[in-house]
């Protein structure tokens, strides 16, 4: 199966004095998500689904991929902080697809994508990685890493 990890855009407010979790996207963060959705769809990305974060960083950040690349959207609870294989596992099998878009966090996707691959990256704020996965063997292969410049570039 298809399985797209999209990291939530930047959402570093110096000031911020509520809690962590509330934190949504900044004005940079949300044009740089744009940027990253319209190179996801000139890639031609399809998920059936985008799996969410309730988080507001990675809602907004799922909320601007959907409108580029044509998925319906939904939130899971697993996808906020503390996502792991026991997260995934219950994910996939929660939302059946064989194309599977998932938003959220660092560095829970860093450390799945790892555990998948065997591969030693880092995904950046507004990064994509694209991984083919057997799920019955909990195995993948990294097939692309993009950072959000990337996409800037990629005009």
């Amino acid at each position: 199966m298809e399985l797209y990890f999209l990291r939530h855009g930047e959402a570093d407010w110096p000031a911020w004095k509520k809690s962590d979790d509330e934190r949504p996207l900044t004005k940079h963060g949300k044009k740089e998500m744009r940027e990253v959705g319209k190179f996801l769809e000139r890639l031609k990305v399809k998920p059936a689904l985008i799996v969410t974060s309730p988080l507001p960083r990675a809602s907004q950040t799922a909320d601007i991929a959907a409108d580029y690349v044509k998925a319906k959207l939904r939130k899971d609870e697993l996808l906020a902080p503390g996502f792991g294989m026991n997260e995934l596992r219950t994910v996939l099998k929660r939302h059946r697809a064989k194309s599977l878009m998932l938003v959220g966090h660092e560095p829970d996707f860093t450390n799945v994508i790892s555990k998948l691959t065997g591969a030693s990256l880092k995904l950046s704020k507004g990064g994509v990685a694209l991984v083919d996965v057997d799920p019955e063997a909990e195995e993948g292969k990294l097939l692309w890493l993009f950072p959000p410049k990337f996409a800037r570039k990629a005009k």
